[in-house]
Parts: structure tokens; C-alpha cells; sequence
């Protein structure tokens, strides 16, 4: 055996290993910095973040939102009485306590909130003295039986029931619209305001009245308190991996040092985000783990090749190198290949999404220097213990001596030759009819009603049923804007054209009940004639609707009645039921819009998320199509070859197609919370078939057969390939205990995902191996052969 020449390798070996000390040094220091910036890190969520801002529905809702009456961001919370109904003196003095304390918590917007108690909740009725008008809550209001009597005429005549009041009277709304900050100035902190409303919660309930509370930001406050179990699942994931690789091993140290260096990437991921400005979300939470996974996945190969170097006899200096010198290519391309399948994510107009991306891409890059750089180096000064790395040249000594292959490489070798290959390839192909089969069936948006990233039976969704059977609706509004010029909102053709908009969307499914000005005008009108239903018409009098718009609620048309606004209340905001409203609205606007009159959308919480789902449905194919070409281009940099890239990417494609099919058969829905999964399990899954590929086409490059080189590549890198695709699989397949839906959604995709790019890269790819590589195929180019021994040799 030769010595080995420091000069020799890249530059960057060179550079990297000669000067270990400053490397570690600037690695520890580094560490050192960004963990302080760690503990900067903060976890909120933004309304504003989780919509595409360039929209047009967004920016239609956005150009008017100031003259939108609570079309946003709210909170609605449903007070009950244990029994009896409203009409109770000391359930509406907790009401009015409730209603107050509200009022005052930062970030709500007093101007438009809404309760019995607040003085825009109005009544209009017909007397005969004409037109009458004022508070719900009576003046003089006293408590007393006449003071109720009176209050129950008001809330009929209000227009209220089925939205402030439920329809049998056992419980009444406060709806509480957000702002985007606080009074000083910064975001609002959702989770300090789930806190305040849970405690105005237990105070009250423990007073006589049960309180049912929904919205957007209770859904984000309830996913931040869901982070605890998130943190304890990652905790547990660390830990089935460390044993997983002891397991393996046998070697404490070299455990350690994997499990310390992919960890080191996360703290470095997580000093960079504040360091930079941003900040954590509940969408963007499960970064960090997939960062320590793709760790450890690149971890263990490394420290792999240089056990087994010095089982072989190498110095622990000479092996460290030596596997860098195989390796670095390889983990590179994988790492780049991550790096840029999470940077696509960055095509989409969301900017949750986006953030996620960068968070995603700043840890993979993180990782290049603390896996591919700083584990090879820390391992070159302690090494690995003597029986491990005995035990990591088992087989292949086994095999020297003359022995039997292991049964498990001996069967994957299989697939190498003719039958077997040719068996894998149309199973490949007949499970790929099969999936897009069923992946054609996959919806865009939520499927279930209330909020999918909770569990059925949380508070949350117990509280939304609550206000959906009690009031008729879900609090699920889409608004349809209605311009017309300053001051000619109550216009008669323009009001017909609504008419008949209300009555086409009435008849949707999905669709409870609308309202506009001209169903109030109708009301009006039948009110007049002593509720006649035959006067329960839209007629052609332009004084008459000049009338009652001067009297109507504001939040039918802003104070220059240049804007109407169209409410359309709908039973859910699943994806069909969303598709079903839009598509009939963008259909009337183009047969009703003229150059005075434009119908608009939209607004409220499902117009909100109907823009969403489309953003999401465009940007969904783009996504895949763009990380797939990402991969494919850094495949054949590296291997310079066509047949090397579609032996390597055909199998990750199977396994996308194999995803969406699966959640098809789960019922996940594809939105903002699972949009990134797919380009994350394409990011991770290339570098299973890199490692592999690498090691198959060196050898090859040298004159093996297919079958020996892809039985060393198994030997070398491809046990680990197991190894971390079944620890990682059984890490995240844990997240199915948590309380939060979405993550457990996303644990069952991505131990699928992990489990099916594995196995895609240890029988398919050899598979398809058989029919497109060819021994001796030079134009492939790879840094360096697969086996230390050969290269000690040289």
C-alpha cells in the first residue's frame, strides 16, 4: 500500500484538510453566533401572508378594503347560555362584560366590530308613521321583561338572525375584525391573542355561558400551541435516529458527530432567519426536521466510507479524505439538487410559501458545509472504533473468503439481470397508470369543512360546527364587489343586475342564503304593504330605492355609493363548493359588466381563500415541472449523460405520482399547508439515487459488470440508503400521534415518500440500469472510484 500524498485531490480537499484547525474554529464560531440569533427566533403567523397579494380577487379586496365592513381578518365568538335563550337579563349583562373586555384587547378593530351591545347593530321596521330606526339594544334598556320584550322586536327587525343572533335565539355573536398590527406598531402576535380570548374564554364559562370561538387567527394561535408536540416530535425523530445509527454502527462517536453535525446545520438554519428578518410559522415549523433529516441521510454516507476506509487499514486522516475525495460530488449535486427544488418554491404568490423556501434553502445550504465539510473533518481526528469498522467490511470480507453474498444484497442484485429487471420496470409502469389514475382526483383546497389542519375533534372544530348548525351557515363569506361611479350605487338597472345575481347564486349548492340592497329593498317594500308577499318585489321606482338605500346598513355600500357589496353565505369553504360560486360569478360578470357597472371579485374569508386555491391549482404542475427540470440539469452536470438521469429521476418521479395518489385515498386536499411537500420529497428522495448512481457508474467506468458494480455500490452506500430511508420514515411516521392534522398528514406523505425513494433507488433504478447502462461507459464522468482499497492502491 502506498503512502498517501497530501497534495494530492481537488484544491478544495486540499485547502479544507490542511487547514483543519481554522476550519473547525470558523465552524465553532459561526455555530456560536447564530445560535445566539437562534434565541431571537420568533413564532407567529401573518393573515396577510397566507394570501397571494397579487391577485386580482386579492387586489380587487385590498383596493377596497377600508370600505369593506369586516370582510377580512376576524374573530367570531358565539356566546350561549346554558339554558334558556338570549332574552335573559343576566346572560346579556355578560354579554355586554364579554362584548367590552373585546373591545379592548390590541389589534381588534373597534370602529367595526359587531355585538348586541355596539351601537351599529341597528333595527329598521315599518310603523305607521313610516321608516323607524335605532339601536337593538333599547334606549332606557333596564333589564326588566318590557326591556327584553322590546329587545326581541329590535332583533327581528334587525336582519340579525342568522348572523349576530342564531336562529332559535340560544346564543348571539360578537364578530371582532383584526388589524394587521398592534397599537405599537407590529404584527399582531396571534398566539398572545388566542391566549387573550382563551382566558376571556374560561373567565366567563365559569360565569354560566358556554363560548364558541372561530377565525383565522384562533386557527393560528391553536397551530402555535400545537408547536410544543411539534418540538417533542422532533426530539423523538432525533432520537430513533441516533439509535437507528448506533445500531448500526456500534461506535458512540461517530453516532454523535452525525447526529451533532446535521444539528448544527439546523441551529445554523435557525440563526439565519432572524438574522435576516423572518420569522417561524406554523407552515414553515416542519423545515427544521427535514434539514436534519437530509442531514443525516448525507451524515451517514460520510461517516460510512471512512469506516469502512479504516477497516481497510487507511490512517483516520487518509480515510476522511479519501471518502470526501468519492463523496463530495455526489452530496453537492444531491445538496444543490434540494437546494434548488426549494428554491422553486419561491414561483409561487404566496409569501408563506416563500418564506418557507428560503428557510428550506438556507438549511440545505447550511448543510453543505457542516455535513459535507465540517463531519468528514471532525472525523478525521477521532475516527471510528475498531469494530466498527471491522464490522462495516463484514460482508465484503465474507465474500473474499469465499462465502455466500447476504441474502438481502444477493436479491437486489436480482434486479440487475433481464427477468427480474424487466419484472420492476412494468411493475414500475402499471403502479404509475395506477397512480395517475387515482392522482387525477386530487382536489385543490380543503376537502372538510372547518379547519383541515386541526384534528376533527379539536375545540376549534367543535366550536365552527357549533356556528354552523346554530346559524344556519358557516362563517365562510364570499363578497362580490359591485363598482358603479360616486353616488350612483342605488341605481335600478344596476340594482336588477344584483337582483338577479342573489336569486342565480341561491340556487348553487353550497350556497345558504345572500344579501345585497336589493333583497333589502324587497323586504322593504313587503314591510310597507304590511308584509304582503305579493309586494315582495324589485320594482322600477327609483325613488323608492333612492329611500331605502339612504337608510340601509352601511356595510351594503360605502359612504360615497360608488361600491355595493354582494354577501354570499355558504355552507363550507370546500374546494368544490368555492369552484362552484366563483365560476358562476366570473360568468355573470362577463355577460353584466359594462363600462359603469363591474362585478368584482372578492372578499371575505372564502373569496380569500377561492383566490388562494386558484394561486395554488396554477402553481402546482409549474412547481413540480420546474423542480423536476432543476433536477434533471444538476443530474447531467454531474453524470454527463441522458441514460444516468433517467435511471436516476424516473424512479423519484413514480414516487410523486404515487403521493398524490395517496392523498387521493387520505382525503388531503392540496393547499398551503401540503403545496411544499411533494418538491421537499423530490429534494431529498435524488439523493438516495445519487449515492447509488455514483458509486454504480465509477465502478462500471472501470469495466465491471452492472451486477458487480451495482453490488458494491450496495456494499458501500447503499446499506445506508436503507438505513436512513427506514429511520427517517420511522421518525416522522410518529407525527401521526399529534394534535395537529397537518402534520400528521404530513408525516404519513413523508415516510411514504421516504420509504417509496429508497426503494426506488435499490430496485428500479438497477432496473432500469439494465436496459440503458453500459460497461465501460466513459462519457460519464465521476470524481473518483467507489472503493477505498483500489484507491490506497494507486
Amino acid at each position: 500500500m502506498q503512502t498517501f500524498d497530501p497534495r494530492s485531490g481537488s484544491t478544495v480537499e486540499r485547502a479544507l484538510f490542511n487547514h483543519r484547525r481554522i476550519v473547525l474554529l470558523l465552524c465553532a464560531l459561526v455555530t456560536l453566533l447564530l445560535g445566539w440569533q437562534a434565541t431571537r427566533l420568533q413564532l407567529n403567523a401573518s393573515f396577510e401572508k397566507t394570501i397571494p397579494a397579487h391577485h386580482p380577487y386579492i387586489r380587487n379586496f385590498l383596493g377596497y378594503q377600508k370600505e369593506l365592513s369586516g370582510l377580512g381578518n376576524a374573530v367570531r365568538i358565539a356566546v350561549a347560555p346554558r339554558q334558556g335563550t338570549i332574552y335573559d337579563a343576566r346572560y346579556l349583562e355578560t354579554l355586554r362584560k364579554i362584548s367590552d373586555e373585546v373591545f379592548l384587547v390590541p389589534g381588534v378593530d373597534r370602529m367595526r366590530m359587531k355585538s348586541l351591545w355596539t351601537p351599529s347593530t341597528r333595527w329598521v321596521g315599518v310603523t305607521e308613521e313610516g321608516l323607524e330606526g335605532g339601536p337593538v339594544i333599547p334606549d332606557q334598556y333596564d333589564g326588566g321583561p318590557g326591556s327584553l320584550q322590546k329587545l326581541a322586536a329590535n332583533v327581528a327587525r334587525s336582519g340579525e338572525i342568522g348572523q349576530l343572533v342564531a336562529r332559535d335565539a340560544t346564543s348571539t355573536v360578537i364578530f371582532v375584525p383584526l388589524l394587521p398590527t398592534d397599537p405599537q406598531g407590529k404584527a399582531l402576535d396571534y398566539r398572545a391573542l388566542s391566549d387573550r380570548l382563551d382566558a376571556i374564554r374560561a373567565k366567563y364559562e365559569a360565569q354560566g355561558v358556554d363560548i364558541h370561538v372561530t377565525g383565522f387567527a384562533k386557527i393560528m394561535g391553536d397551530l402555535i400551541d400545537g408547536v410544543r408536540a411539534v418540538l417533542a416530535f422532533f426530539a423523538i425523530a432525533v432520537a430513533i435516529a441516533a439509535a437507528m445509527v448506533f445500531w448500526y454502527t456500534r461506535c458512540i462517536r461517530s453516532t454523535l458527530l452525525v447526529v451533532a453535525a446535521s444539528l448544527v446545520a439546523v441551529v445554523w438554519q435557525l440563526g439565519l432567519l432572524p438574522t435576516l428578518g423572518y420569522a417561524l410559522d406554523p407552515y414553515s415549523i416542519l423545515v427544521p426536521f427535514l434539514v436534519f433529516a437530509i442531514g443525516m441521510s448525507h451524515g451517514a454516507q460520510k461517516m460510512n466510507g471512512i469506516m469502512q476506509d479504516i477497516g481497510r487499514g487507511a490512517d483516520k486522516l487518509v480515510a476522511a479524505r479519501l471518502t470526501f475525495r468519492r463523496l463530495f460530488l455526489a452530496g453537492l449535486t444531491a445538496l444543490l439538487a434540494d437546494a434548488v427544488g426549494f428554491a422553486v418554491l419561491l414561483v409561487i404568490d404566496i409569501q408563506v410559501i416563500r418564506e418557507l423556501a428560503i428557510a428550506a434553502s438556507m438549511g440545505v445550504a447550511a448543510l453543505i458545509f457542516t455535513n459535507l465539510i465540517l463531519l468528514p473533518v471532525l472525523l478525521s481526528y477521532t475516527g471510528v472504533s475498531a469494530k466498527a469498522a471491522a464490522r462495516s467490511l463484514r460482508a465484503e470480507a465474507a465474500e473474499a473468503a469465499g462465502a455466500d453474498r447476504h441474502p438481502l444484497w444477493a436479491a437486489l442484485d436480482r434486479f440487475t439481470r433481464k427477468p427480474w429487471a424487466t419484472f420492476a420496470v412494468v411493475a414500475a409502469v402499471a403502479l404509475g397508470a395506477l397512480g395517475l389514475a387515482v392522482s387525477s382526483q386530487l382536489k385543490i383546497g380543503d376537502l372538510d369543512p372547518g379547519a383541515p389542519e386541526l384534528r376533527p375533534d379539536s375545540r376549534y372544530n367543535r366550536d365552527a360546527a357549533f356556528m354552523t348548525a346554530s346559524y344556519g351557515a358557516s362563517s365562510d363569506v364570499l363578497a362580490v364587489m359591485v363598482k358603479t361611479p360616486d353616488g350612483q350605487c342605488a341605481r335600478y338597472d344596476t340594482l336588477k343586475r344584483i337582483d338577479a345575481l342573489e336569486w342565480e347564486l341561491r340556487q348553487l349548492d353550497g350556497v345558504e342564503t345572500t344579501n345585497a340592497l336589493p333583497l333589502l329593498s324587497r323586504r322593504v317594500l313587503s314591510g310597507l304593504n304590511e308584509a304582503n308577499p305579493k309586494w315582495y318585489e324589485f320594482l322600477p321606482n327609483q325613488e323608492m330605492l333612492n329611500t331605502i338605500t339612504a337608510g340601509a346598513p352601511r356595510g351594503l355600500y360605502n359612504e360615497t355609493c360608488g361600491l355595493l357589496t354582494v354577501y354570499v353565505y355558504l355552507k363550507d369553504h370546500k374546494a368544490d363548493t368555492l369552484a362552484r360560486v366563483v365560476t358562476h360569478v366570473e360568468g355573470f360578470a362577463r355577460e353584466n359588466d359594462t363600462a359603469d357597472v363591474q362585478f368584482l371579485l372578492a372578499a371575505g374569508s372564502a373569496g380569500i381563500e377561492a383566490a388562494t386555491n386558484i394561486v395554488v391549482r396554477d402553481a402546482w404542475r409549474q412547481m413540480l415541472l420546474l423542480v423536476y427540470a432543476a433536477v434533471v440539469a444538476l443530474c447531467f452536470i454531474t453524470f454527463r449523460s441522458w441514460r444516468a438521469v433517467v435511471v436516476a429521476v424516473v424512479p423519484l418521479v413514480l414516487t410523486s405520482v404515487l403521493a398524490e395518489a395517496l392523498m387521493v385515498v387520505l382525503g388531503i386536499g392540496v393547499k398551503v399547508a401540503t403545496l411544499p411537500v411533494i418538491a421537499l420529497g423530490v429534494g431529498i428522495g435524488v439523493d438516495y439515487a445519487l449515492y447509488i448512481l455514483s458509486v454504480t457508474l465509477a465502478q462500471m467506468r472501470e469495466g465491471k459488470s452492472l451486477s458487480e458494480a451495482y453490488y458494491r455500490a450496495l456494499l458501500f452506500t447503499g446499506k445506508v440508503v436503507m438505513l436512513t430511508g427506514i429511520t427517517l420514515a420511522i421518525g416522522v411516521v410518529t407525527w401521526v400521534a399529534s394534535p395537529i392534522k397537518f402534520q400528521a398528514d404530513m408525516g404519513v406523505l413523508l415516510a411514504f415518500m421516504f420509504l417509496w425513494n429508497m426503494l426506488g433507488a435499490l430496485v428500479l433504478l438497477p432496473a432500469l440500469g439494465h436496459f440503458l447502462l453500459r460497461p465501460k461507459a466513459r462519457s460519464v464522468t465521476v470524481a473518483a472510484p467507489a472503493s477505498g482499497a483500489e484507491v490506497l492502491a494507486k
